[in-house]
């Protein structure tokens, strides 16, 4: 049987003394808060006895902030998905601990997304949310900078100038990236449809610039059609994508830059063409990962959300310990391409 490490073997793993270890274990001196973190981690890596109580101790004197979160539609799996990886996130942060307050909106109006806000910033120290961009918005997120609540806009930024930052992708990059496959994948020119959930979200507005941007540039060939609104509806979407494929037999790619895109799926689905079009939409889902692999989907562009709710948490943190100023007002992290042979 394996001989159980010692705090002599955990100061040595640690690269520090026995008696800093023994500092640590007990709580009876001071020690620095980095020093500290390196005994529980070489605690952990050893398989150190008091590695869980080293770990509690530490949890104990963190400071602790209450951080609300805004997301969209809570029957949708992606934003499922989004809630359980901020519940994650907060419960491994590493400088301090806390509670997420997750709540999540049904409509895109700007009253229920202003009510909202206020609710969440009623009870926390810093708030982050997803939403289109609007003036109502803005003025509420005016009101509660003033009052000392830092509020941080996600996938989508609104109140530029005023809100704490913003943490997403480059949509610019990702509306460029979608026309590029569409391009490259199509087995000739013709059509491209184009689906945004509102043009209040901004981050649909720079996905359409940035592929409407491509096409106009480097393949002119193409017909990129009228935008289509569907207000991140999946029954809009399936209608009006059943409608295009019965009205245009050249219809060779079709991306879906916000939500709806199990419309999509559905739609080409139920149609069946006998030359598909390109698809393409955004954040991996089972749904869509089902569709890639039936060859109804072409590509799915996702944010990483481990690494943003990471990110995010440890933003509002330090927005919370010493203000706004000093975090950075754009955070920008590369997407993640999934494709049929990649799921």
């Amino acid at each position: 049987m394996a001989k159980r490490p010692t705090i002599s073997d955990l100061a040595r793993a640690s690269g520090v003394s026995v008696a800093t270890v023994d500092r640590v274990l007990n709580g009876r001196l001071p020690v620095r808060e980095e020093t500290a973190r390196r005994v529980c981690d070489a605690a952990a890596d050893i398989g150190y006895h008091a590695a869980g109580l080293i770990e509690q101790r530490l949890r104990k004197e963190l400071p602790e902030f209450r951080l609300g979160f805004l997301l969209l539609r809570s029957k949708d799996g992606f934003y499922r998905t989004f809630a359980d990886e901020l519940e994650r996130a907060m419960a491994q942060a590493q400088r301090f601990r806390g509670a997420a307050v997750i709540e999540f909106a049904e409509s895109l109006e700007p009253e229920e997304m202003v009510e909202r806000l206020s609710r969440l910033a009623g009870k926390c120290e810093a708030v982050a949310l997803v939403s289109p961009d609007h003036p109502t918005l803005t003025a509420a997120v005016v009101d509660l900078k003033a009052r000392g609540v830092p509020v941080f806009s996600l996938l989508s930024d609104f109140g530029a100038g005023v809100r704490a930052g913003y943490i997403g992708i480059d949509n610019l990059k990702v509306g460029r990236t979608a026309a590029w496959m569409i391009a490259k994948c199509a087995p000739r020119t013709g059509k491209v449809a184009l689906f945004v959930g509102s043009h209040r979200f901004h981050g649909h507005e720079l996905r359409e610039i940035g592929f409407r941007a491509f096409f106009r540039e480097r393949a002119m060939d193409f017909t990129v059609l009228e935008t289509l609104v569907n207000h991140e509806s999946h029954e809009s979407t399936h209608e009006s994508l059943v409608g295009l494929l019965a009205g245009h037999e050249d219809l060779v790619g079709c991306y879906v830059a916000g939500g709806g895109a199990e419309g999509a799926i559905s739609a080409m689905r139920q149609v069946k063409p006998a030359r598909m079009p390109v698809v393409i939409c955004n954040e991996i889902t089972a749904d869509r990962r089902a569709a890639l692999a039936e060859g109804l989907v072409t590509m799915v562009i996702n944010t990483p959300l481990p690494t943003l709710c990471r990110t995010l948490v440890d933003l509002m943190a330090g927005a919370v310990a010493a203000g706004a100023s000093a975090v950075p007002s754009q955070t920008f992290l590369p997407f993640d391409i999934f494709v049929p042979e990649s799921v």
